[in-house]
Order: C-alpha cells, then sequence, then structure tokens
C-alpha cells in the first residue's frame, strides 16, 4: 500500500558522470517494497513529485538505495540534499516484476542507462532463489558506467557503451545473441532500447519497466498512460506499472 513516509537521508554520493547514489532510511518502505517498485519525491520548490526506481533494500538496517540522474532543475535539487535531511515520499509505489520462479533456472536482465538501478534489487533477489542470471547493462560511455562490480557478485555481467569507451561497442541488442539460452527476460531502460528488446524477442516471456514523466503518481490524474492490447485499452504507468508483460503494451 502506498504510504507518504518521511525518509531520513543516510548516504550521498555521486558514483558516474551525473549519477547519484542515495541511501534513505524507513521501516515501512525498506520491508514492503518490491523490485521494480518506485518512490514519489517531493523536491522543495517543485510542484511534481519525482518518480525513482528503488535499486537495492536492506531489511535489516531498514534502508532504501536510489540512484538518480540529474537531468533537470528537480533532480538537480535532489542531489543537493546532505545526510541527515529527510524527503517527504509516497511508496513503495507501483506494480513490481514478476518473480515467480517455478519451472525458471534461467533469467536475463537487460538495464539501460538510469534503467539498470531496479534490476539490481530485482537480480538480487532472484539469485538468492537460486536462479542463474545473466545482466546486459548499456550506457553512453565509460563516464556513465556503475554498478558493474555489484552485479557480477550475482550474474554473469556484459557491459555495452554506446561509442566502445568502456565493455563492447553498441547497444544491449548487439550482445543479446552472445548470452546462451535464457527462460525469462526482464527489462528497464529508454523507450526505443525497450522496442529493440521487445521486437528481437518477441517469442520470449518478458517484463519491461517503462521510464515515465508521471503527475499524481497514484492513478488519479491519467498524465502517464501506455496503450495496451487489453480491453482496458490504455493503462496508467503510475499504478498499472511501470512493469508490464512484453507483450501487453503497445510501445
Amino acid at each position: 500500500m502506498i504510504s507518504k513516509q518521511r525518509m531520513k537521508i543516510v548516504s550521498t554520493n555521486q558514483i558516474a558522470k551525473d549519477t547519484i547514489e542515495m541511501v534513505l532510511k524507513n521501516s515501512y518502505i525498506s520491508e514492503n517494497a518490491i523490485p521494480g517498485q518506485f518512490i514519489h519525491i517531493l523536491v522543495e520548490g517543485h510542484t511534481l513529485r519525482r518518480p525513482i526506481s528503488i535499486a537495492d533494500v536492506d531489511k535489516d538496517n531498514e534502508t532504501v538505495t536510489i540512484l538518480f540522474k540529474k537531468l533537470g532543475s528537480g533532480t538537480e535539487k535532489l542531489s543537493e540534499s546532505k545526510a541527515g535531511d529527510f524527503l517527504n515520499v509516497l511508496g513503495p509505489s507501483g506494480n513490481g516484476f514478476e518473480t515467480s520462479t517455478e519451472g525458471l533456472h534461467t533469467v536475463l536482465l537487460i538495464g539501460g542507462g538510469i534503467g539498470v538501478p531496479p534490476m539490481y534489487y530485482l537480480g538480487k533477489s532472484l539469485a538468492k532463489q537460486n536462479i542463474h542470471v545473466i545482466s546486459v547493462l548499456g550506457f553512453q560511455s565509460k563516464d556513465h558506467v556503475f554498478y558493474e562490480e555489484k552485479f557480477q557478485q550475482f550474474s554473469k555481467t556484459y557491459v555495452v557503451t554506446n561509442d566502445g569507451s568502456y565493455g563492447d561497442k553498441g547497444f544491449v541488442t548487439s550482445v543479446i545473441p552472445n548470452v546462451g539460452e535464457f527462460d525469462r527476460y526482464y527489462s528497464c531502460g529508454p523507450l526505443p532500447m525497450l522496442k529493440a528488446i521487445t521486437n528481437e524477442l518477441s517469442e520470449k516471456e518478458g517484463f519491461i519497466s517503462l521510464e515515465e514523466r508521471m503527475g499524481c503518481g497514484v492513478g488519479a490524474c491519467f498524465a502517464c498512460v501506455v496503450p495496451t492490447n487489453t480491453e482496458k485499452g490504455y493503462k496508467k504507468i503510475c499504478s498499472d506499472g511501470p512493469v508490464f508483460a512484453a507483450r501487453e503494451v503497445i510501445l
């Protein structure tokens, strides 16, 4: 259930170009968050909250880790927050990933840019259930790469950069043919990337998380909708998603 919470900032660090890692403390959200959900953060001086994916959860220490890029005035302002500050947050929000493991042996995670963080918490969760995990992480360049070593702790990890300055050169779809067999895929990233992946893996079971600007974040304003193949037609990314079955949405 979504709840308004105060989250104390434990730490904040820049871990790659324009990329901030922030650890937040809150017992309710850390206890209830599942992979694929997000928190909706109120930023001082801005009317609309900022949706930020949950990258990790530590239930023992009651912390939640988020990662975000400084892409505008809202995230720039958020990045100026310090340890000890408190954030006004709605969460955990949205529907997360399908993590039932019956019949699963190997899964493929595909993250692009700031779509990488939700893949981390998902991958850790699946690995704890003895699922074999393969990860493909796409970034613009070497300066933007983060969490490679963290993913390597539980998965076979491939890194690809657009300019070839680190790892393989190209896009995540360039690497997918080389990863071997898998039973299901999960992905989060820019819309063009998701379109390419769902087209290439149309015969595979998959789940995708959509990145989208939001209004209310609770499904009341219809600012974030996506066309689907269902009888409902359109669904709301903030409340019906952000995770959808790959074959359910029309990208």
